[in-house]
């Protein structure tokens, strides 16, 4: 007899996603307000937090697969929002940073974007979103991100 399967309403991957559609409809709207897509918004918040970095850190820390990467840093780089280098010390490695333009995105959208995360600190209480980033952290591949 085979195992039987949870319920829908208790499996985790599709509580995860049912809670990220939950959360994202005034980030996409506050997105689209300002051109760019949800990779691009990671990609810019990376940046203007951690500063210039390889690509192959970029990627990680922004959750986005390398190659979709490159393609995303080539439509921002069009857009002016980001510059592509090569490293000095080593030829192989491209850095990434934020432009001014890219960094003016972050600025203007700061506001909007804390008043997104405290109705959902509202929603759930302060404490619960605090406790479900330190669940979610466990779950990371990457148990140094974030820290």
């Amino acid at each position: 007899m085979p195992n039987k399967l949870p319920s829908t309403t208790r499996s985790l991957p599709i509580a995860l996603i049912r809670a990220r559609e939950g959360i994202m409809p005034p980030i996409r709207e506050m997105l689209a307000d300002a051109g760019i897509t949800e990779q691009q918004w990671r990609v810019l918040r990376v940046l203007a937090e951690y500063g210039p970095q390889s690509t192959s850190t970029l990627a990680s820390r922004a959750s986005l697969l390398f190659p979709s990467l490159t393609r995303i840093a080539q439509t921002m780089q069009s857009k002016g929002l980001i510059t592509l280098s090569r490293d000095e010390d080593d030829r192989r490695r491209q850095l990434i940073e934020i432009t001014a333009e890219g960094q003016k995105i972050i600025d203007d959208k700061s506001r909007q974007a804390l008043k997104i995360v405290a109705d959902v600190k509202r929603r759930i209480g302060e404490e619960r979103y605090d406790a479900l980033l330190d669940t979610l952290a466990l779950l990371d591949p990457d148990s140094t991100r974030g820290q």
